[in-house]
């Protein structure tokens, strides 16, 4: 199992080639949209946010928002460390977080969450080749990890209990 700082340098390394393997696919554009998600996903969405990690720490006063991830979802567990699963329920617990904070701020006359859903769904459906790359980005760094933590299957798919 990588150290936090191996999984953070491995990231670091990578982001050119991930982004030039994109623009040899794609395009510039989807380039730099996957290598941005790629190093998000690397430094600050990491499948260990559920520890006391560098990722974690990096989220400064904002970590508090990851206390009930910590407390609910076990290090290395199906949910924090399977493939697409991990990343998935950490880009919906995000949501759910600024839907909390927009609901708040409907106090002070911002938008409401269903408002937000109203502009970001229609923008999805017209441009998902630019939302791919962001997908692709994000998933790209957990697997980076998985692999560097030695096997990129969560503990419990060895114990029989997904099989």
């Amino acid at each position: 199992m990588a150290l936090g700082k191996n999984h953070e340098n491995a990231t670091k390394l990578l982001v050119i080639p991930f982004g030039i393997c994109l623009a040899i696919l794609w395009d510039i554009k989807s380039a730099l949209l996957g290598s941005v998600a790629f190093i998000t996903g690397g430094i600050w969405l990491s499948p260990d946010l559920d520890t006391q990690s560098i990722a974690l720490k990096r989220w400064g006063f904002l970590k508090v928002l990851w206390w009930p991830y910590r407390k609910l979802i076990r290090h290395r567990s199906f949910l924090s460390h399977a493939p697409f699963i991990g990343t998935t329920l950490r880009i919906c617990y995000l949501f759910v977080w600024c839907f909390v904070i927009a609901s708040a701020l409907k106090i002070f006359e911002f938008s409401t969450p269903l408002e937000i859903l109203k502009t970001i769904c229609p923008q999805l459906l017209k441009n998902p080749k630019e939302y791919l790359p962001i997908m692709i980005g994000l998933e790209a760094s957990v697997w980076l990890h998985l692999i560097q933590d030695g096997d990129p299957l969560p503990s419990e798919w060895h114990q029989g209990k997904y099989r």
